[in-house]
Protein backbone atom coordinates (compact mmCIF):
# COMPACT_ATOMS: atom_id res chain seq x y z
CA UNK A 1 0.00 0.00 0.00
CA UNK A 2 1.28 3.34 -1.04
CA UNK A 3 -0.28 6.87 0.12
CA UNK A 4 0.76 10.06 -1.87
CA UNK A 5 -0.55 13.59 -1.69
CA UNK A 6 -2.39 14.51 -4.69
CA UNK A 7 -3.37 18.47 -4.68
CA UNK A 8 -6.13 18.44 -1.91
CA UNK A 9 -6.57 14.81 -2.36
CA UNK A 10 -4.76 11.85 -0.45
CA UNK A 11 -4.56 8.74 -3.02
CA UNK A 12 -3.95 5.35 -1.59
CA UNK A 13 -2.21 2.74 -4.53
CA UNK A 14 -2.01 -0.83 -4.62
CA UNK A 15 -4.22 -1.55 -1.92
CA UNK A 16 -5.30 -5.52 -1.47
CA UNK A 17 -8.13 -7.05 -0.57
CA UNK A 18 -10.13 -4.16 -0.18
CA UNK A 19 -13.31 -2.97 -2.44
CA UNK A 20 -14.86 0.05 -1.13
CA UNK A 21 -18.35 -0.87 -2.47
CA UNK A 22 -18.51 -4.55 -0.58
CA UNK A 23 -17.31 -2.98 2.67
CA UNK A 24 -19.64 -0.11 2.79
CA UNK A 25 -22.77 -2.47 1.97
CA UNK A 26 -22.57 -4.99 3.75
CA UNK A 27 -24.54 -4.45 6.41
CA UNK A 28 -22.23 -3.01 8.80
CA UNK A 29 -22.81 0.89 8.61
CA UNK A 30 -25.59 2.82 7.18
CA UNK A 31 -24.27 6.59 7.30
CA UNK A 32 -23.43 6.74 3.33
CA UNK A 33 -25.11 8.14 0.11
CA UNK A 34 -23.59 5.87 -3.04
CA UNK A 35 -22.45 9.00 -5.34
CA UNK A 36 -21.68 6.62 -8.69
CA UNK A 37 -19.84 3.35 -8.88
CA UNK A 38 -17.48 2.58 -6.18
CA UNK A 39 -17.96 6.08 -5.19
CA UNK A 40 -19.51 6.98 -2.25
CA UNK A 41 -20.18 10.23 0.50
CA UNK A 42 -19.98 8.54 4.25
CA UNK A 43 -20.33 10.50 7.49
CA UNK A 44 -18.46 8.99 10.37
CA UNK A 45 -16.07 10.10 13.55
CA UNK A 46 -17.70 13.28 12.99
CA UNK A 47 -16.44 14.06 9.52
CA UNK A 48 -17.72 13.48 5.92
CA UNK A 49 -15.74 11.70 3.43
CA UNK A 50 -15.98 11.60 -0.55
CA UNK A 51 -14.22 8.45 -1.68
CA UNK A 52 -13.84 6.27 -4.96
CA UNK A 53 -11.90 3.29 -5.58
CA UNK A 54 -10.72 2.87 -9.03
CA UNK A 55 -9.18 -0.96 -9.37
CA UNK A 56 -6.01 -0.63 -6.38
CA UNK A 57 -6.56 2.87 -5.93
CA UNK A 58 -8.27 4.58 -3.30
CA UNK A 59 -8.89 8.19 -3.76
CA UNK A 60 -9.88 10.17 -0.31
CA UNK A 61 -11.36 13.57 -1.94
CA UNK A 62 -10.57 17.00 -0.07
CA UNK A 63 -8.50 15.34 2.78
CA UNK A 64 -5.23 16.06 4.04
CA UNK A 65 -2.70 14.09 4.96
CA UNK A 66 -3.20 14.31 8.73
CA UNK A 67 -6.71 13.82 8.06
CA UNK A 68 -5.89 10.58 6.20
CA UNK A 69 -3.68 9.26 9.06
CA UNK A 70 -5.67 10.11 12.28
CA UNK A 71 -8.98 8.88 10.91
CA UNK A 72 -9.62 6.75 7.63
CA UNK A 73 -6.47 4.75 7.68
CA UNK A 74 -7.50 3.27 10.82
CA UNK A 75 -11.59 3.71 10.11
CA UNK A 76 -11.29 1.41 7.17
CA UNK A 77 -8.85 -0.97 8.67
CA UNK A 78 -6.39 -0.78 5.91
CA UNK A 79 -3.04 -1.54 8.19
CA UNK A 80 -4.46 -5.14 8.54
CA UNK A 81 -3.31 -8.25 6.46
CA UNK A 82 -6.80 -9.60 5.18
CA UNK A 83 -5.01 -12.12 3.06
CA UNK A 84 -3.96 -13.43 5.92
CA UNK A 85 -7.02 -13.89 7.61
CA UNK A 86 -8.51 -15.53 4.58
CA UNK A 87 -5.88 -17.81 4.13
CA UNK A 88 -5.73 -18.65 8.32
CA UNK A 89 -9.93 -18.87 7.61
CA UNK A 90 -9.39 -21.33 4.45
CA UNK A 91 -6.93 -23.36 6.08
CA UNK A 92 -8.78 -23.87 8.80
CA UNK A 93 -12.64 -24.95 7.25
CA UNK A 94 -12.28 -25.11 3.97
CA UNK A 95 -16.42 -24.82 3.43
CA UNK A 96 -16.19 -20.85 3.57
CA UNK A 97 -13.87 -20.62 0.06
CA UNK A 98 -16.65 -19.70 -1.99
CA UNK A 99 -18.32 -17.18 0.35
CA UNK A 100 -14.87 -15.35 0.48
CA UNK A 101 -14.06 -15.44 -2.78
CA UNK A 102 -17.65 -14.10 -3.75
CA UNK A 103 -16.64 -11.42 -0.98
CA UNK A 104 -13.12 -10.89 -0.95
CA UNK A 105 -13.31 -7.22 -0.78
CA UNK A 106 -14.80 -6.95 2.65
CA UNK A 107 -13.17 -5.09 5.93
CA UNK A 108 -14.88 -4.52 9.07
CA UNK A 109 -14.96 -0.46 9.77
CA UNK A 110 -13.82 0.90 13.11
CA UNK A 111 -17.08 2.54 13.77
CA UNK A 112 -17.76 4.72 16.78
CA UNK A 113 -19.65 2.95 19.95
CA UNK A 114 -22.18 5.35 20.22
CA UNK A 115 -23.55 5.71 16.74
CA UNK A 116 -23.01 1.66 16.21
CA UNK A 117 -25.60 1.21 19.21
CA UNK A 118 -27.99 3.53 18.41
CA UNK A 119 -27.85 2.59 14.51
CA UNK A 120 -28.34 -0.88 15.57
CA UNK A 121 -31.18 -0.35 17.68
CA UNK A 122 -32.98 1.08 14.46
CA UNK A 123 -32.29 -2.08 12.84
CA UNK A 124 -34.54 -3.79 13.90
CA UNK A 125 -36.78 -5.41 11.43
CA UNK A 126 -36.13 -2.60 9.42
CA UNK A 127 -34.23 -3.31 5.56
CA UNK A 128 -30.55 -1.22 5.05
CA UNK A 129 -32.60 1.60 3.04
CA UNK A 130 -34.92 2.28 5.90
CA UNK A 131 -32.16 2.12 8.08
CA UNK A 132 -30.35 4.56 6.46
CA UNK A 133 -33.20 7.38 6.20
CA UNK A 134 -34.12 6.93 9.87
CA UNK A 135 -29.78 7.12 10.69
CA UNK A 136 -29.94 10.14 8.33
CA UNK A 137 -33.17 12.02 9.71
CA UNK A 138 -31.56 11.90 13.45
CA UNK A 139 -28.48 13.25 12.22
CA UNK A 140 -29.84 16.03 10.25
CA UNK A 141 -32.24 17.26 13.49
CA UNK A 142 -29.23 16.70 15.65
CA UNK A 143 -26.07 16.05 14.82
CA UNK A 144 -24.02 18.68 13.22
CA UNK A 145 -23.63 20.49 9.54
CA UNK A 146 -20.54 18.90 8.04
CA UNK A 147 -20.76 20.15 4.62
CA UNK A 148 -22.10 18.78 1.24
CA UNK A 149 -20.92 16.76 -1.82
CA UNK A 150 -22.31 17.69 -5.03
CA UNK A 151 -26.07 18.33 -3.84
CA UNK A 152 -26.16 16.02 -1.17
CA UNK A 153 -25.53 17.50 2.49
CA UNK A 154 -23.81 15.11 5.42
CA UNK A 155 -24.41 15.93 8.72
CA UNK A 156 -22.46 13.83 11.51
CA UNK A 157 -24.57 11.26 14.20
CA UNK A 158 -25.24 13.40 17.31
CA UNK A 159 -22.83 12.31 20.38
CA UNK A 160 -24.57 10.84 23.37
CA UNK A 161 -24.70 14.85 24.79
CA UNK A 162 -26.80 16.12 21.95
CA UNK A 163 -29.46 13.29 22.50
CA UNK A 164 -29.39 13.47 25.63
CA UNK A 165 -32.87 15.84 26.08
CA UNK A 166 -34.56 14.57 22.25
CA UNK A 167 -38.20 12.99 24.04
CA UNK A 168 -39.84 9.58 23.12
CA UNK A 169 -42.16 11.71 20.31
CA UNK A 170 -39.16 13.46 18.87
CA UNK A 171 -37.71 10.37 18.28
CA UNK A 172 -41.11 8.61 16.74
CA UNK A 173 -40.88 12.04 14.65
CA UNK A 174 -38.15 10.83 12.92
CA UNK A 175 -39.81 7.35 12.36
CA UNK A 176 -38.02 5.17 15.02
CA UNK A 177 -41.36 3.85 16.10
CA UNK A 178 -41.40 1.40 18.77
CA UNK A 179 -37.44 1.64 19.00
CA UNK A 180 -37.82 5.07 20.67
CA UNK A 181 -37.92 4.27 24.43
CA UNK A 182 -35.02 1.69 23.43
CA UNK A 183 -33.21 4.69 21.78
CA UNK A 184 -33.53 6.74 24.84
CA UNK A 185 -32.82 4.16 27.25
CA UNK A 186 -29.43 3.51 25.48
CA UNK A 187 -28.52 7.07 25.70
CA UNK A 188 -29.84 7.33 29.38
CA UNK A 189 -27.83 4.18 30.00
CA UNK A 190 -24.60 5.67 28.43
CA UNK A 191 -24.77 9.50 29.88
CA UNK A 192 -25.73 7.63 33.11
CA UNK A 193 -22.15 5.66 33.34
CA UNK A 194 -24.23 1.90 33.54
CA UNK A 195 -22.70 1.21 30.33
CA UNK A 196 -18.54 2.26 29.93
CA UNK A 197 -17.31 1.69 26.60
CA UNK A 198 -13.80 0.73 28.23
CA UNK A 199 -15.38 -1.78 30.46
CA UNK A 200 -16.81 -3.21 27.58
CA UNK A 201 -13.93 -3.77 25.21
CA UNK A 202 -12.20 -5.45 28.70
CA UNK A 203 -15.03 -7.45 30.00
CA UNK A 204 -15.22 -10.98 28.90
CA UNK A 205 -17.26 -11.66 25.92
CA UNK A 206 -20.30 -13.02 27.71
CA UNK A 207 -19.90 -10.06 30.14
CA UNK A 208 -19.69 -7.61 27.24
CA UNK A 209 -23.11 -9.24 25.86
CA UNK A 210 -25.06 -9.08 29.37
CA UNK A 211 -23.64 -5.83 29.54
CA UNK A 212 -25.25 -4.53 26.38
CA UNK A 213 -28.31 -6.35 26.30
CA UNK A 214 -29.14 -4.57 29.99
CA UNK A 215 -30.52 -1.69 27.75
CA UNK A 216 -33.87 -2.06 26.86
CA UNK A 217 -34.94 -4.11 23.66
CA UNK A 218 -31.13 -4.81 22.76
CA UNK A 219 -31.33 -8.45 22.47
CA UNK A 220 -28.65 -11.58 21.56
CA UNK A 221 -27.94 -10.49 17.55
CA UNK A 222 -27.99 -6.61 18.41
CA UNK A 223 -25.66 -6.79 20.70
CA UNK A 224 -22.86 -9.28 18.70
CA UNK A 225 -23.43 -6.69 15.85
CA UNK A 226 -22.89 -3.38 18.61
CA UNK A 227 -19.82 -5.88 20.11
CA UNK A 228 -18.09 -6.69 16.62
CA UNK A 229 -18.68 -3.41 14.27
CA UNK A 230 -18.59 -0.61 17.49
CA UNK A 231 -16.47 -2.34 19.48
CA UNK A 232 -14.24 -4.84 17.93
CA UNK A 233 -15.22 -7.68 19.43
CA UNK A 234 -13.63 -9.91 16.53
CA UNK A 235 -14.58 -13.02 18.66
CA UNK A 236 -18.58 -11.54 17.95
CA UNK A 237 -20.56 -13.70 16.14
CA UNK A 238 -23.69 -12.35 14.74
CA UNK A 239 -26.85 -14.66 13.92
CA UNK A 240 -29.63 -13.13 11.82
CA UNK A 241 -31.89 -14.54 9.11
CA UNK A 242 -29.09 -15.09 6.89
CA UNK A 243 -26.70 -16.19 8.89
CA UNK A 244 -28.73 -18.22 10.32
CA UNK A 245 -29.91 -19.87 6.55
CA UNK A 246 -26.32 -20.34 5.04
CA UNK A 247 -24.94 -22.03 8.48
CA UNK A 248 -27.72 -24.51 8.17
CA UNK A 249 -27.09 -24.99 4.81
CA UNK A 250 -23.09 -25.23 5.55
CA UNK A 251 -22.93 -27.02 8.49
CA UNK A 252 -26.25 -28.63 9.61
CA UNK A 253 -27.40 -30.63 6.53
CA UNK A 254 -30.29 -27.88 5.99
CA UNK A 255 -32.19 -28.71 9.03
CA UNK A 256 -33.79 -25.49 11.18
CA UNK A 257 -31.30 -24.91 13.93
CA UNK A 258 -32.13 -22.30 16.69
CA UNK A 259 -30.06 -18.82 16.45
CA UNK A 260 -28.26 -19.52 20.03
CA UNK A 261 -26.73 -23.25 18.64
CA UNK A 262 -25.51 -21.30 15.41
CA UNK A 263 -23.83 -18.45 17.56
CA UNK A 264 -22.25 -21.21 20.13
CA UNK A 265 -20.97 -22.71 16.68
CA UNK A 266 -19.58 -19.94 15.51
CA UNK A 267 -17.82 -18.82 18.13
CA UNK A 268 -16.27 -22.69 19.00
CA UNK A 269 -15.52 -22.67 14.93
CA UNK A 270 -14.05 -19.47 14.62
CA UNK A 271 -12.98 -18.53 17.32
CA UNK A 272 -10.71 -14.70 17.41
CA UNK A 273 -11.62 -14.59 13.52
CA UNK A 274 -15.32 -15.41 14.31
CA UNK A 275 -16.84 -11.71 13.09
CA UNK A 276 -14.20 -12.02 9.87
CA UNK A 277 -16.02 -15.07 9.07
CA UNK A 278 -19.47 -13.68 9.92
CA UNK A 279 -18.79 -11.10 7.49
CA UNK A 280 -18.00 -13.20 4.74
CA UNK A 281 -20.69 -15.36 5.32
CA UNK A 282 -23.33 -13.24 5.85
CA UNK A 283 -22.63 -10.56 2.48
CA UNK A 284 -22.63 -14.12 0.62
CA UNK A 285 -25.33 -15.53 2.03
CA UNK A 286 -27.82 -11.86 1.30
CA UNK A 287 -26.25 -11.36 -1.81
CA UNK A 288 -27.02 -15.15 -3.31
CA UNK A 289 -30.21 -15.02 -1.78
CA UNK A 290 -29.67 -18.34 -0.06
CA UNK A 291 -32.84 -19.85 1.05
CA UNK A 292 -35.08 -17.13 -0.57
CA UNK A 293 -37.88 -18.80 -2.67
CA UNK A 294 -37.68 -17.54 -6.11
Amino acid sequence: MKVKEAKSDVIVKDIKDFDLGQTIECGQCFHFIKLGENEYGISAKGKMLHIKQEKEKLIFFDTTPDEFEQVWREYFDLDRDYAAIKAHLLKEDSKLKEAIEMMWGVRLLKQDFFETLISFIISQNKQIPHIKQIVAEISKRYGDYLGCIGQEEFYSFPTVEQMLNISEEELRACKTGFRAPYIKNAVDTVVGGRLEESSLRNAELDMCRESLMQIKGVGTKVANCVMLFGLQRYEAFPVDVWIKRIMEYLYFDGKDTSKEKIEQFGVERFGAYGGFAQQYLFYYGKTISLGVKK
